[in-house]
């Protein structure tokens, strides 16, 4: 009863007229930045941080839009994959098997419905489980010291390369250049400064949001103009949409595809590392499996097809939030930006914050519920309009990207130099991408390199020394042991996952 009390107080706190034009604010701009193919969630809510800060909202305001575009970001994913065979990003892949099919067949309308509704189903029961597991691993995290948490850090590091991850050397690389960078600054225990070669704007280290909108949103801009001219047709956007509601006899043929795909993906959303594209992958080969393997339909325009996957990553989204909140360890790309925002806000994700902010978190919670409602009803509506959106040409689209992301680091910061600093991390994530190397891990240690530093010094000041402290309890060796495995099993299985997706691909029309 007490969850069910706290979830009433988070509703009177989202339930005002600001919170909720947030709301539909952030799903509106969500769905569109997921509709672009290549931009995804993690950058849709990179682009639109300073947007947030630049209006001086309050910190439940500034969440409720980000975590709107971020559920936004996972709907819209899925336009590009149904009406132009283009992922939005890589967890609304396995959509294209069926969803193109769908399109082409002249059922483009029925087919975004169908996995509009299956992206609500997947998100609202998944945000229901946020409710009941996050405080159930608030009571376990309570039960960590020093040593355990820079464990769990290890852990984060570890396993957020994903089982799908081929290159886990490019990750250790990545993730040992963002706590490299964490280091950057004035130690807040010795005084001593480190690595700030004498520049004084430098003695307070680098601010979380310079990096991110410099690596996520302008290293976007700078691959555009490397290949520009290239990617502006927009010719292959106009087909036929066709009906705009799926029928009662194919939402109850897909129903029990609906229910089974978001089991799966809320347990490889709180998993660390499995993510929305493991979630994915997972609903679509079971469906396959379960439903009836010998008629042969999937890759063909089955419906299932498209429920399974948008179900499938859509809860997978709602499960990261679980790890990300109570633990304050990310449970993918898009909830490590998110951490980047709360830690921002000065609001301390982990087993406390439920105590201190719960009108955060509380708040937060009950507008997931708002905004998944929003999304089903603009999504089914507007399916018209949202597609519109990828007829905008990238000319137009990049300029305004650039422009978002100075003004609205520039209104924070008020500085030139940070301009530049932002700047400069653009050109380093367009190298790491052309080098194929992951920019999460490099997010993920600016944001959790001090703390990992910190409790590392403790535990070894409480110990005396002791390196054995961080393997002396029972906690600290399941989470060794859940950081190993995360590691090695992708060098296994990594390169196997991604060939089955790849075959998967391949048995589908998408060469058609």
């Amino acid at each position: 009863m007490e969850t069910f009390a706290s979830l009433y107080e988070g509703f009177a706190v989202a339930l005002t007229w600001q919170n909720l034009l947030l709301a539909l604010l952030g799903c509106f701009l969500g769905t569109m930045m997921g509709a672009l193919p290549g931009l995804g969630p993690a950058n849709g809510v990179a682009i639109l941080i300073p947007l947030a800060f630049t209006f001086g909202l309050s910190a439940i305001a500034a969440l409720i839009l980000l975590t709107s575009v971020y559920y936004g970001a996972m709907y819209g994913g899925r336009i590009s994959s149904i009406l132009l065979n283009i992922p939005g990003d890589e967890p609304a892949m396995m959509t294209c098997l069926d969803g193109y099919p769908m399109a082409q067949a002249g059922r483009a309308g029925e087919a975004l419905a169908l996995s509009g509704v299956a992206s609500f189903v997947g998100a609202f029961f998944a945000t229901w489980g946020l409710v009941f597991l996050a405080p159930l691993l608030v009571q376990i995290a309570l039960l960590f010291g020093p040593g355990e948490y820079f464990v769990l850090y290890t852990l984060a590091f570890a396993t957020l390369g994903g089982i799908a991850a081929t290159n886990q050397a490019k990750s250790a690389f990545a993730a040992a250049l963002g706590i490299g960078i964490a280091m950057i600054g004035v130690d807040t225990q010795t005084g001593v400064q480190r690595f700030t070669f004498g520049e004084v704007h430098l003695y307070d280290g680098i601010d979380f949001l310079i990096a991110i909108v410099g690596l996520f949103a302008l290293s976007e801009v700078f691959v555009f103009l490397e290949h520009r001219g290239q990617n502006d047709s927009a010719d292959e956007g106009k087909m036929k949409i066709g009906r705009v509601t799926p029928s009662l006899s194919v939402l109850r043929y897909c129903t029990p595809a609906m229910i089974r795909s978001t089991v799966l993906g809320f347990i490889s959303g709180v998993l660390p590392g499995a993510g929305a594209s493991l979630g994915s992958f997972l609903a679509y080969s079971v469906e396959k499996q379960v439903s009836d393997p010998r008629s042969e339909t999937f890759g063909k325009g089955d419906p299932r097809g498209v429920a399974a996957p948008e179900a499938g990553n859509n809860a997978a989204s709602g499960g990261a939030l679980v790890p990300m909140l109570a633990l304050g360890v990310p449970g993918s790309g898009t909830t490590a930006v998110l951490l980047a925002v709360l830690l921002t806000l000065n609001i301390q994700p982990g087993p406390l914050l439920f105590q201190n902010n719960p009108d955060v978190v509380w708040g937060l919670i009950a507008a997931l519920f708002i905004g998944n409602f929003m999304l089903l009803a603009l999504n089914i509506p507007m399916v018209g309009i949202f597609t519109r959106v990828l007829l905008v040409p990238t000319h137009i689209l990049m300029p305004v990207v650039a422009m978002i992301a100075f003004i609205g680091i520039y209104s924070i910061t008020g500085s030139t130099f940070e301009l530049t600093m932002m700047v400069l991390f653009g050109a380093l994530g367009w190298v790491l991408r052309k080098l194929d190397v992951p920019l999460v891990p490099i997010i993920l240690g600016i944001l959790l390199g001090n703390e990992m530093e910190v409790n590392l010094r403790r535990a070894m000041t409480i110990s005396n020394g002791e390196w054995t402290t961080l393997f002396d309890s029972w906690l600290a060796i399941i989470l060794w042991t859940i950081a190993i495995v995360g590691f090695v099993l992708p060098i296994f299985l990594g390169k196997r996952v991604k060939r089955k997706m790849k075959e998967a691909e391949e048995e589908g029309p998408l060469s058609d």
